[in-house]
């Protein structure tokens, strides 16, 4: 039986043109640092990968930091921005921001500064006018996702920026999940800041990049030899430069087809749900979405065992976020949207990716009532549980 997967937010696999490209480069994979001939080559290497993300990204190869992963650039605008004010102020995310944003702010807090999540609606929209109500005189920075990496929730990036550059407030977003979906080019969403990940646009892993606008001072979290312009210390990582730069280059380049072919998968999948599955909910819909994610709800059933069964059929799906060390807690982003609990035990996240066919998502659509009916007659049997499922229909 082959395999379908579809979780291709928590990452997608290695294309084939990034796998080639990091293979042309191997002779040259020294340290960049080094005076020789060979480390020469390889900081020729690093720039060119450089200066390819920095067109992608529509900014000055300046602006472009390397870093190990999504995960830590994050934590480098947030936490080096904010230390870098020489101040105790006030930080502002929102509630559905990934824990990467969200734990850098805890870090923060214990520093002694003012941290703030901003509220979402029952979509996971974050509100312009409330985030401009929420900022002060001593906000340093806030920091609001562009695509929401559990339920697809698009930001008005642009509009936000706009606001807290305005006010004088630093802005940082988590892009990690909007390369190939949807525009990055950081200089028109107006982001002081802006994280991405290789591994989500098909590229390696263990690298990402930091766009820093020209102007903006960074205190770096990473001590050492003084790489990256000083921002990001350690010997930099040339292959997984290469291959970032040229799978950020393929998804910005087929962006536009993918978007519309996705979609109309996506599409599809939610339609066949809705008319073959009844007590279920789709978490993120009704407005920007980011083409390939349907998180979807379904009453009476638990994530795990969805999950669990999903795999046996040979299907990869999410519960949510892939970075809780492999365990399924809670999603503090379904929490966060104030909807009734009985779409709270069981949302699972199909993630649509370049690969994804039509014939895939047939097969998903012919097992999955049966795979539902199963969990929820085991969810039925359980204590306390029979007179909950009249809800279901």
């Amino acid at each position: 039986m082959t395999r379908i997967y579809l979780d291709n937010a928590a990452t997608t696999p290695l294309r084939q043109e990034v796998v080639d490209a990091m293979d042309a480069a191997r002779a040259d994979a020294f340290n960049p640092s080094s005076l020789h001939e060979e480390g020469r080559r390889a900081r020729a290497r690093l720039d060119d990968a450089r200066d390819r993300v920095a067109a992608c990204l529509g900014v000055s190869r300046k602006e472009i930091a390397f870093t190990g992963s999504g995960t830590e650039s994050d934590n480098a605008a947030i936490l080096g921005a904010v230390r870098a004010s020489g101040r105790k102020g006030h930080v502002l995310a929102s509630a559905i921001d990934h824990h990467a944003v969200i734990h850098a702010l805890d870090a923060l807090a214990a520093e002694g500064h003012e941290v703030e999540l901003l509220p979402v609606d029952e979509r996971g929209a974050v509100d312009p006018a409330a985030f401009a109500a929420a900022l002060r005189p001593a906000t340093i920075l806030a920091s609001v996702f562009y695509a929401n990496n559990e339920i697809g929730t698009v930001s008005p990036v642009a509009e936000l920026a706009r606001i807290a550059r305005e006010r004088g407030v630093l802005f940082h977003t988590d892009a990690v999940q909007a390369p190939g979906w949807l525009p990055v080019d950081a200089a028109s969403l107006g982001a002081d800041l802006l994280s991405i990940s290789a591994h989500k646009f098909e590229g390696p892993k263990g690298v990402g990049a930091l766009y820093v606008r020209s102007g903006v001072v960074l205190e770096p979290i990473v001590h050492g030899g003084g790489q990256e312009f000083g921002r990001r210390s350690g010997t930099e990582n040339v292959l997984g430069a290469v291959g970032m730069a040229r799978a950020l280059e393929l998804a910005v380049g087929d962006a536009a087809e993918r978007t519309q072919r996705v979609a109309r998968l996506r599409d599809r999948l939610e339609s066949g749900i809705a008319a073959t599955i009844g007590g279920v909910r789709f978490n993120g819909a009704g407005g920007p979405r980011l083409p390939g994610n349907s998180n979807v709800s379904f009453a009476d059933a638990l994530s795990e065992e969805l999950l669990l069964q999903l795999d046996l059929q040979g299907v990869a799906v999410s519960a949510g976020s892939a970075c809780a060390s492999g365990a399924i807690e809670p999603s503090h982003v379904i929490e966060a949207l104030h909807i009734d609990p009985r779409w709270r035990s069981g949302p699972i996240r199909f993630s649509l990716g370049r690969t994804t066919t039509e014939e895939e998502i047939d097969r998903v659509l012919a097992l999955l009532p049966g795979v539902v009916a199963a969990v929820r007659g085991k969810e039925s049997e359980r204590p306390g549980k029979a007179a909950a499922l009249g809800g279901v229909g």
